[in-house]
């Protein structure tokens, strides 16, 4: 007879599990092969809703996890008790190409933090608990003058959006990026591109955005969207754009903005397939590409980075019973605007 969830392994959790496509979070008790503690922040609501088919319930979210170690394993030789770490958003299995070539996240096995299938056969689940057990490779350390709860979002949104930054050349001094959207990803990819001493436009639909893109995350210029005479002003002025939205929207205007040979790095994931106008993209040789989270070796570096340059997600911290309510506001909010809510949890 299958084990239940709480009987599978030998240390008990506690946690916060969707168990239906209802996306509803509710208290949830199960174990796990080892522990340490963390800090979690907000997981995707397409997943606690199925909205991508593949959900498995219960399902324990929480894919940026950060924390400090209380015990470690004979073999670990990386890390000690009382290290900050943070856990890697997936766990992939080895020998696989890719695998062995610093680009872990790129894999075909990949192993998800939650809502996959361990090598046992039980199932993984997130940080939305009490305690969390992780293989040591897929752990980053956490420079001491970054908070734990505002750097946890970094091993999400700052990795993705670094990381094309640098693989695409963008991350020049003297360069012009675009960032569409202003939430969890943009918010965090606007500093990393300052960081880097590049010009940044904030792109978006909302105009009440501006003065926290100029003011408060120090944006060159922004843009409505909607606007055809500021976007026409705009045109054929960026080297690239970073387009962070999930909602379905367009990506002609976009690629008017670009110079020649610019590029639109697809970072958002729409539920729907976006129409994309192949002319522009000839008469000027620009590319639309995608690009998703990082390697290990590419977010440790991201991560010391962040603490060099002082780069932090911004958040609100709340309280395990109020995550119902955030995740209603996080719909609400991607369903408006596209942009996304940046929660820690303690």
């Amino acid at each position: 007879m299958a084990k239940s969830p709480e009987q599978e392994h030998p240390v008990k959790a506690f946690g916060w599990a969707a168990k239906d496509p209802s996306g509803l979070l509710s208290p949830f008790r199960f174990s796990r092969s080892s522990k340490c503690c963390f800090v979690g922040s907000a997981t995707l609501i397409f997943n606690i809703k199925n909205e991508w088919g593949f959900s498995q319930y219960p399902l324990v979210p929480g894919h940026e996890v950060v924390g400090v170690v209380t015990e470690v394993g004979s073999k670990v030789r990386n890390f000690k008790v009382g290290d900050r770490v943070g856990r890697m958003h997936g766990r992939i299995m080895p020998f696989v190409r890719n695998c062995a070539d610093d680009l872990e996240n790129y894999c075909p096995k990949i192993m998800l933090t939650y809502n996959s299938i361990y090598y046992d056969g039980t199932t993984t689940y997130g940080g939305y608990s009490d305690i969390m057990v992780a293989n040591e490779h897929f752990i980053v350390h956490i420079p001491d003058n970054l908070p734990l709860d505002a750097a946890a979002p970094l091993l999400c949104a700052g990795i993705t959006t670094y990381s094309p930054l640098k693989y695409f050349g963008l991350n020049n001094p003297g360069m012009h990026v675009g960032v569409v959207g202003l939430g969890g990803l943009g918010h965090v990819a606007v500093k990393f591109a300052k960081a880097f001493g590049v010009k940044v436009t904030v792109i978006s639909t909302s105009p009440d955005k501006k003065e926290e893109a100029l003011t408060k995350f120090g944006a060159d210029s922004f843009l409505i969207s909607k606007d055809p005479d500021q976007m026409q002003a705009a045109m054929g002025t960026m080297d690239g754009i970073l387009d962070t939205v999930s909602a379905v929207h367009p990506l002609l205007p976009l690629i008017g903005l670009l110079k020649s040979h610019g590029k639109i790095i697809m970072l958002g994931a729409p539920d729907r397939p976006l129409e994309l106008p192949v002319f522009p993209l000839l008469a000027g040789r620009k590319i639309i590409a995608g690009s998703g989270i990082g390697g290990m070796k590419e977010t440790q570096e991201m991560i010391d980075f962040a603490a060099k340059h002082n780069i932090t997600a911004d958040i609100e911290v709340i309280s395990a019973d109020y995550l119902n309510t955030a995740m209603e506001r996080l719909a609400k909010l991607m369903s408006s605007t596209g942009s996304s809510l940046t929660l820690a949890t303690h």
